[in-house]
């Protein structure tokens, strides 16, 4: 099961420019941010992740290790779906507690470009830990196509618990709570096929949602399709 704990990026999201056309306000407040977690600590993320075969034959309910995941939209138009590759991010519970105090204090607009350096994090750890997948699956020879989060239209919510356990995020500390959140808050989890010759997805996990175009997450998507 390959994770890694403690692993800084700050550095990587502070040479990342920050979305639309940022005011001189939200730019220092931003500046603010990443020296308050610079001093802090708090530019720390986790990740866990796993590349596990699936039961034999593969159809739309797809059965692993005990566990059981709808996501007929993984079923390749060719190739051969042999594992999911399982992840799981995270930021902590630190940041998210500074976020609080902070709040707390009366000091919201730190607290709020705080929060949005945290979603930074976030994202610059997904897309390590997916590279990092990648890297595994073409050392076994095999591709990664497709890339659902639970919630999304291919994948049910309630799968968050069984994409957890894949993934071994309790040695990261990420849990399932009541309505299926996770926590710490600023933690996410992707299920992906993996297999043999698996053709590109000609699908995006946002093609369905209406708030598509104006939305900041479509525009930094991790892995293309």
């Amino acid at each position: 099961m390959p994770s890694r704990l403690n692993i800084n990026l700050l550095r990587n999201v502070a040479a990342m420019p920050l979305s639309g056309r940022p005011s001189a306000l939200r730019e220092r407040m931003r500046r603010d941010a990443l020296a308050l977690a610079q001093a802090e600590g708090l530019g720390e993320v986790a990740w866990s992740y796993r590349i596990a075969p699936l039961e034999q034959p593969v159809e739309a309910t797809l059965r692993l290790e005990g566990e059981i995941l709808h996501a007929p939209w993984l079923l390749p138009a060719s190739g051969q779906l042999t594992a999911l590759a399982c992840a799981v991010c995270t930021v902590g519970p630190a940041l998210e507690a500074r976020v609080t105090s902070l709040f707390t204090e009366k000091r919201a607009s730190i607290a709020l470009a705080l929060d949005e350096l945290g979603t930074e994090l976030l994202f610059a750890a997904a897309r390590l830990v997916q590279d990092r997948m990648l890297a595994d699956a073409q050392r076994q020879n095999l591709s990664l196509s497709g890339e659902l989060h639970p919630g999304d239209p291919g994948l049910g919510l309630d799968a968050h618990a069984a994409v957890l356990r894949l993934a071994q995020a309790e040695s990261i500390g990420v849990t399932a709570r009541y309505g299926h959140t996770l926590y710490p808050l600023k933690s996410s989890s992707v299920v992906m096929g993996a297999g043999i010759d698996l053709p590109p997805a000609t699908w995006s996990r946002c093609d369905r949602c209406p708030s598509k175009a104006k939305c900041k997450l479509a525009q930094r998507e991790l892995v293309p399709a």
